[in-house]
């Protein structure tokens, strides 16, 4: 089996982590870094928003069952692209919308799909989704892997976390393990 390696930043990776562990096709998520100038950053030097790291996910896929292009597609709807530095409660730059694309292929379908996406009319205002090569990408302390699935019962992911998985259930219920 062949897999290839995406990597987003959509807002907060607890709640992004938990969207893309449930889709078919997804081997593993790892909650990370990446975007920034300091190596092996810790998240409170992250959340300092002095780093210019992201909070990010490096999801390893198999393209024979889900495909790059689905994996955007998941990406754009569960997050608000168009909010520079900010997804809900979360503001700073490290909750920045941006793909880091690992080679031609995803850096030509991302700069499509955005396109696509900014052309239909779904949102009313510009995206604000930045597009950028892959340089580093440092995986988060171990507390912050498996957030959700550790922690479902705990406030912030019942009231934050858990829609944003009810709303991939409803839109994707087909690509959901």
């Amino acid at each position: 089996m062949s897999t290839q390696i995406a990597t987003f930043a959509n807002g907060c990776f607890w709640c992004t982590e938990a969207i893309f562990q449930r889709l078919k096709g997804v081997l593993s998520v790892k909650s990370g870094y990446t975007g920034g100038t300091l190596p092996n950053p810790t998240y409170d030097q992250v959340c300092s928003g002095e780093t210019g790291h992201a909070e990010a996910l490096q999801i390893e896929f198999d393209p024979e069952i889900i495909s790059y292009q689905t994996l955007l597609d998941v990406f754009w709807h569960t997050h608000n692209p168009t909010t520079l530095n900010r997804q809900g409660n979360d503001v700073g730059t490290q909750y920045r919308s941006e793909i880091f694309y690992a080679d031609d292929e995803q850096k030509k379908l991302a700069e499509e799909s955005k396109k696509s996406l900014q052309k239909s009319g779904e949102f009313s205002d510009p995206i604000v989704t930045k597009i950028e090569k892959l340089e580093e990408f440092y995986a988060a302390e171990g507390y912050h892997q498996n957030y959700y699935n550790r922690n479902g019962y705990a406030p912030y992911c019942q009231f934050v976390i858990s829609p944003k998985v009810h709303k991939l259930l409803e839109k994707y219920g087909d690509k959901v393990k």
